[in-house]
């Protein structure tokens, strides 16, 4: 029997991941999983570029407003979730799309994430006390002595990435890289073809910007107004929030608000992208480039067939 098919289609922030994702739907008959870590959130629409039903053109998307911002979501219940809904659908659909930005949750969905000790919270709060009093740095240091390993590999400039790791090695007592080596193949039961979508890093740079300025004229400063009693959310401690939230508490003005919510976003496309870059399972394409997609997914699933047949002839 043919395997079932994930297409993921990952890349930065604005290089046109939506509507690519739509048309490859709507040629596969196929429904949409979002994995953006912050488009689960019913309150947060303009910040997070929610795709509007019209941008959804009439296919169906899983995992957008599919939460509130009172509850706690994370990468392992998504990655739970996301798995019994593709069950569902794979009933339907021989082919699913799944789409995000947001590098984490696509490792929960076609990876599996590793099983992590509890976390102590007076610990999370003093690493938290400590970020606000000392900054970033002092926290990446304590990272460097307590799990080399892993502060070679992780965002440095992510401060939830940094406390993350540090929390579990101050809870545990080990080092966060031996938990996640613990658990780093969960197999799955349907292929996953894996996409990723760039442009020139000026046409990119060029869009951040005027996305940035979209989502001002939009009312993104009433939406941060809206969210202000929940700013030490996880999924608020983000671009296109944190720089409204400093304005609004006097740090800088919204001239300056404004320029560093577009310098932000550049940067966390340039992070993402290293992020997706380590991944060699992704094929690159432009945004353009929807029929040598086609092409490649075709000649993929084409490949997984063959593999699977000279399999099952040679027990046979």
């Amino acid at each position: 029997m043919e395997k079932k098919v994930l297409i993921v289609v990952v890349g930065p922030t604005a290089v046109g991941k939506t509507d690519f994702c739509v048309e490859l739907a709507k040629y596969f008959n196929t429904e949409i999983i979002s994995m953006d870590s912050r488009q689960f959130f019913k309150e947060l629409s303009i910040g997070t570029a929610k795709p509007s039903p019209e941008e959804q053109g009439g296919v169906i998307h899983h995992f957008i407003d599919s939460h509130s911002i009172t509850e706690n979501y994370n990468a392992g219940a998504f990655e739970q979730d996301a798995l019994q809904l593709l069950q569902q659908l794979f009933r339907q659909h021989k082919v699913v799309v799944a789409t995000g930005g947001s590098g984490l949750y696509v490792r929960a969905l076609c990876e599996g994430l590793d099983e992590m000790p509890e976390v102590q919270p007076e610990i999370r709060e003093e690493l938290m006390q400590r970020l606000s009093t000392k900054g970033l740095p002092s926290l990446v240091e304590q990272l460097s002595a307590l799990d080399p390993e892993y502060a070679q590999q992780v965002d440095v400039q992510n401060p939830q990435r940094v406390i993350r790791a540090l929390e579990v090695c101050l809870s545990s007592g080990r080092s966060y890289s031996s938990f996640r080596k613990q658990n780093s193949s969960n197999s799955r039961d349907f292929q996953i073809i894996k996409i990723g979508l760039n442009r020139d890093r000026a046409e990119l740079y060029h869009r951040i910007d005027l996305r940035m300025d979209q989502m001002l004229a939009q009312g993104l400063l009433e939406e941060v107004k809206e969210v202000y009693a929940y700013k030490q959310h996880q999924a608020l401690q983000t671009v296109g929030y944190t720089e409204l939230f400093d304005y609004l508490d006097g740090v800088y003005d919204f001239e300056e608000a404004s320029r560093l919510l577009k310098r932000n976003s550049r940067r966390y496309a340039k992070r993402q992208l290293t992020w997706f870059n380590r991944d060699p399972e992704i094929k690159w394409f432009h945004p353009s480039q929807f029929q040598e997609v086609l092409d490649y997914v075709q000649k993929e699933i084409a490949a997984s067939v063959s593999g699977v047949d000279e399999e099952k002839n040679a027990h046979e």
